[in-house]
């Protein structure tokens, strides 16, 4: 008999499968392609009764998988899960990487699961895995018998009572350390006017005006209330935290750690600071992250689900943010330079005397607001050139900011849509 006449019965989950050898021989080193070896028999399931080899397999992918040696072209149904796709290939010993483009980006549009995203839910309770590892170490002391209850008070407003009542009491710290905030930039304004109207200079400043805190005092004692008052909560949330480098790592953080100095600087420092008035300035300069904590607000109300997939896909796309940013860079630089020698070119030639930028960091500053097409208007071209040039830069500009919001969109949606499967999946569990 014609060995491309020769023809091998398979049997994959009930439904028969039958083709010629030479079919089976069309890609070598796989598992098909060894059926047609003289020991086949008995290295495979075989039944001599019916001459047919018996595979335990989805039968439905498998006969994509024998459409591939036919056509070579590997396709897949569309209501495929990738996963169980490529664990049926991995059976039969076939790449991947040979599936069809257009079931690939199928799969990929419908299946696709980002790595950063799957962390999400294992980041909600990674807390909780510290404290139980810690537990499970069996160590006794007071301060392991303590810190699951104290860092639950201190960090989920939700786990308890007095974990709610701690979290109200100091969302009234905050709003009362933000009103204090903004009565202090009163006084520094005033104070600071008044100095600078009458004198001009800062050498005889503090010898005239007293420092707003002396003219406020109560300012500054409201004040230090309100810090030593986070300062302890900052103190037992660092000390009972199941991870402290995680816990530094977290910018909110840093940000409630370096609320703290200003005010005690200001009561150790007082002298210093009657005899240099900026300092006081700088102090209030560093005290705008009393704003910073009004972002816990969040924790007393549950954070929507756009909100956390719109930090996800943030997090997906800083490589790409970063690029955007580069290129931005290059264009300040590129048509800041072009507009400042075009500028200078059109006034020596119209023998103009008049000046409306010193040096090139002014243009550098008018080039990135008319890339991101903000145009103050405090600095605007006189030439034909400087005109032509300010024109590129708007119309570059808009492209820059335009072409990666497409790419964002789709991230996003994709992300979004994970996100409420998961959430419907975790809703039916509980039902």
């Amino acid at each position: 008999m014609d060995g491309s006449k020769e023809k091998i019965i398979l049997n994959v989950g009930g439904i028969r499968h039958e083709t010629y050898c030479s079919t089976l021989r069309t890609f070598p080193g796989t598992k098909l392609c060894s059926l047609t070896e003289p020991n086949a028999s008995t290295l495979y399931d075989y039944n001599p009764t019916t001459k047919e080899f018996f595979f335990d397999r989805s039968a439905q992918l498998f006969g994509y998988v024998l459409s591939y040696y036919r056509t070579k072209h590997l396709h897949c149904p569309v209501d495929t899960c990738r996963s169980v796709l490529e664990e049926e290939l991995a059976f039969w010993e076939i790449s991947d990487a040979q599936l069809a483009p257009c079931c690939w980006l199928k799969l990929t549009n419908k299946d696709s699961q980002p790595e950063e995203f799957n962390v999400w839910d294992e980041n909600e309770h990674a807390d909780d895995q510290c404290l139980i590892v810690q537990v499970e170490r069996r160590d006794f002391s007071w301060r392991a018998r303590w810190q699951p209850k104290i860092w639950s008070i201190f960090e989920k407003p939700f786990s308890s009572l007095s974990a709610k009542c701690l979290a109200i009491i100091s969302l009234l710290f905050i709003i009362g350390i933000v009103i204090i905030f903004c009565e202090e930039t009163k006084a520094q304004y005033e104070y600071s006017a008044a100095n600078l109207t009458i004198f001009g200079h800062s050498d005889v400043i503090h010898s005239i005006h007293e420092p707003y805190y002396h003219q406020a005092p109560y300012l500054l004692h409201l004040e230090l209330f309100c810090v030593l008052w986070f300062t302890f909560e900052f103190s037992m949330r660092f000390f009972f935290c199941p991870d402290k480098k995680k816990f530094l790592r977290n910018p909110l953080n840093v940000a409630d750690f370096l609320s703290l100095f200003p005010v005690y600087i200001e009561l150790f420092t007082a002298e210093q600071i009657q005899k240099m008035p900026n300092l006081a300035l700088w102090l209030g300069f560093v005290r705008v992250v009393y704003l910073l904590k009004l972002l816990k607000i969040f924790k007393l109300i549950e954070t929507p689900l756009i909100l956390r997939v719109l930090s996800y896909t943030l997090k997906s796309i800083i490589r790409e943010i970063c690029f955007l940013l580069m290129i931005l860079a290059f264009e300040t630089l590129f048509f800041g330079s072009l507009f400042f020698y075009s500028e200078l070119l059109g006034i020596h030639s119209s023998y103009r005397a008049d000046m409306h930028f010193t040096d090139i960091n002014i243009c550098f500053w008018w080039a990135l607001i008319t890339l991101t097409t903000v145009g103050y208007g405090d600095i605007i071209p006189f030439t034909i050139f400087g005109q032509v040039i300010a024109a590129f830069a708007a119309i570059f500009g808009m492209l820059t900011i335009i072409i990666p919001i497409p790419i964002f969109l789709v991230k996003f949606k994709g992300y979004y849509a994970i996100a409420i499967t998961k959430q419907k999946l975790k809703m039916s569990k509980k039902q």
